[in-house]
């Protein structure tokens, strides 16, 4: 019992269990536990489709696959998407992010060492530098990188050829991309939140491939509280076994599941601590709003970026709030949701 105990404490100070960042700890796992055909990869349907038929022409003309750009919240198969790519595409991929790549130099290398066809993905491409992502202008149009050679009035600019190859860019924030770049993609993709059957398939997946033996129920109840998200579904997974295997009979069943999720205060729609204190306040301290992101940081004492990149998308997705031009407001359904009287059209309680 000590050891769980060990284990969640260690896990939680990490952040949220909804926070759907990897963390260090599972990129391994979740390296081990990503598809890599489609015909393996659930969910995203029409991007799927799409990039089948762009793949299968691209071979056909015997060229590389053209540029590509995924976004959409995190934690949604971005990267896994850009593996199964490659795979399909039999070529090798090379795996960066955009604050790794600090000075154009760095780029430069990277681009130089491509071989004909290759990806590079590129993940948080939105955090390129300005200077680093000029480096990409003539590479995605022309394949080729201009040089400067030395200083002054003796400097001279040095045109140096790449093999073709293909980008493929992962955001968040999609509305960050300089427009520059965003328009030197051929292709743009945007992840779609997952429904619970497809998240439960993709749990049951994980389960097999870890050897955990989990039910249809057990499946299906961490995938509803999973926020949409295939990250979060995986880890849930695993917390999940380790009070089945603690405190249950090694099993994941629905009491399983919904003990261990309670456990760790992750609700049936999702929402953990931090969500309904921000609801809460919304709906006590300001009647429900509008009330503006400053404001509303400052009374629950979180980072304002926190709640918009991190909070808001899925309490928005799921109609908990709305976004006016005076400012957030919830939704009848948040109130209802938390038993609070909701108005009429007049604005008058319901008795």
């Amino acid at each position: 019992m000590d050891d769980l105990r060990d284990r969640l404490e260690s896990m939680d100070d990490l952040g949220r269990w909804v926070d759907t960042k990897v963390r260090k700890e599972e990129q391994e796992n979740e390296a081990s536990l990503r598809p890599v055909h489609f015909e393996d990869y659930i969910g995203q349907d029409a991007v799927k489709e799409n990039l089948k038929i762009f793949i299968a022409a691209a071979k056909k003309r015997g060229e590389p696959l053209d540029h590509a750009l995924f976004y959409g919240p995190p934690g949604l198969g971005k990267t896994t998407i850009a593996g199964i790519i490659a795979h399909e595409m039999n070529v090798n991929i090379k795996i960066t992010t955009g604050p790794a790549i600090e000075k154009p130099g760095d780029m430069a290398a990277i681009l130089n060492n491509l071989s004909p066809g290759d990806i590079l993905f590129i993940d948080e491409i939105h955090r390129l530098n300005r200077q680093v992502e000029e480096i990409l202008y003539p590479a995605m149009e022309d394949f080729a990188i201009d040089i400067m050679i030395g200083k002054g009035p003796a400097a001279r600019s040095i045109r140096l050829d790449l093999p073709r190859f293909t980008l493929i860019g992962a955001t968040t924030r999609a509305g960050a991309l300089s427009a520059p770049l965003r328009d030197r993609f051929g292709m743009n993709h945007h992840m779609e939140y997952y429904k619970p059957e497809e998240l439960a398939q993709i749990v049951k997946n994980s389960a097999a491939k870890l050897k955990i033996d989990i039910d249809e129920e057990g499946a299906l109840e961490i995938a509803r509280r999973s926020r949409g998200t295939p990250r979060l579904a995986n880890r849930f997974l695993k917390r999940v076994r380790d009070f089945a295997e603690v405190r249950f009979d090694g099993r994941i069943d629905l009491e399983t599941a919904r003990y261990a999720l309670n456990q760790l205060n992750v609700d049936p729609n999702g929402l953990d601590t931090m969500d309904q204190k921000m609801l809460t306040a919304m709906m006590d301290l300001f009647g429900g709003g509008p009330v503006g992101l400053e404001t509303l940081a400052a009374s629950i004492g979180e980072d304002s970026g926190t709640i918009e990149d991190v909070c808001e998308p899925y309490l928005m997705q799921c109609g908990f709030i709305q976004r006016t031009p005076r400012g957030r407001v919830v939704t009848p359904y948040c109130l209802t949701y938390f038993h609070r009287d909701v108005p009429d059209v007049n604005g008058q309680l319901k008795l």
